[in-house]
């Protein structure tokens, strides 16, 4: 992708122990994004090589003291776009699953101006997602509620491949503004501000290294977590 534009674009990169998959992703990025895009890694208290790794390839790193959660990684990304002043954000694992070839669709999106989020969807291609049963379940869940609680249909809450413009972060990075897995209760919450959503079509694969956030008991966790996030933000007063 060659073509010039005026907008400022991040493309963040959360990482946490990703030192096998990560160069990967770089390299896609790189073959994709546009040419006036920057690229930058969250190294989120990695013990591994991620670090390393990222500077043989010459990518920008923003090192956490320690792990500290997918949540604050990304609000680390948020932070430092504010800073810079991008006008538009896109974020995608650095474990191989959300495909770079991607990201024109995002950046297309963005420029159109009727969304501030947009979210890429993997239920929205003919293409499977070969996901486990319990993964797939709790996406559906979730995505269903969501729905029914905005009244607007969305398929895959849970992705984690998305782009958003400078309204979104200027509301996200407020210290009290804060999401251990910004998923489903991070879309309501959103929604509940006045931000308009948008799902395309995006093709993940299975995880090609690292350990999932979702392993072991870590996905009942996870459904506590999100259902009592999303009681919470139900009782509060929308916030614009």
């Amino acid at each position: 992708m060659t073509e010039k534009r005026t907008e400022k674009i991040l493309i963040v990169i959360p990482a946490f122990n990703e030192g096998d998959t990560v160069a990967k992703v770089i390299s896609g990025c790189r073959k994709h994004m546009p040419e006036n895009a920057d690229l930058i890694v969250i190294n989120d208290g990695s013990t591994d090589r991620t670090y390393e790794v990222c500077q043989e390839e010459g990518i920008d790193v923003i090192n956490t003291p320690f792990n500290q959660g997918i949540g604050n990684a990304l609000q680390t990304g948020f932070r430092y776009a504010i800073e810079k002043n991008y006008d538009f954000l896109i974020n995608l694992d650095a474990d191989g699953q959300h495909n770079p070839a991607d990201l024109p669709k995002f950046i297309e999106k963005l420029r159109e101006g009727k969304f501030d989020i947009v979210i890429g969807s993997r239920f929205l291609k003919k293409n499977r997602y070969d996901g486990s049963k319990i993964r797939n379940i709790g996406i559906k869940f979730f995505s269903k509620l969501v729905s029914l609680l905005i009244r607007e249909k969305l398929t895959d809450v849970t992705s984690g491949y998305r782009g958003m413009n400078k309204a979104i972060l200027n509301f996200t990075i407020v210290d009290t503004f804060n999401f251990d897995y910004p998923d489903a209760d991070f879309l309501l919450t959103l929604h509940r501000a006045g931000f308009r959503f948008c799902e395309i079509p995006v093709t993940m694969e299975k995880r090609n290294g690292g350990k999932s956030q979702h392993s072991g008991l870590k996905p009942l966790y996870y459904i506590f977590k999100m259902l009592l996030s999303i009681f919470i933000i139900l009782l509060r007063k929308k916030s614009r």
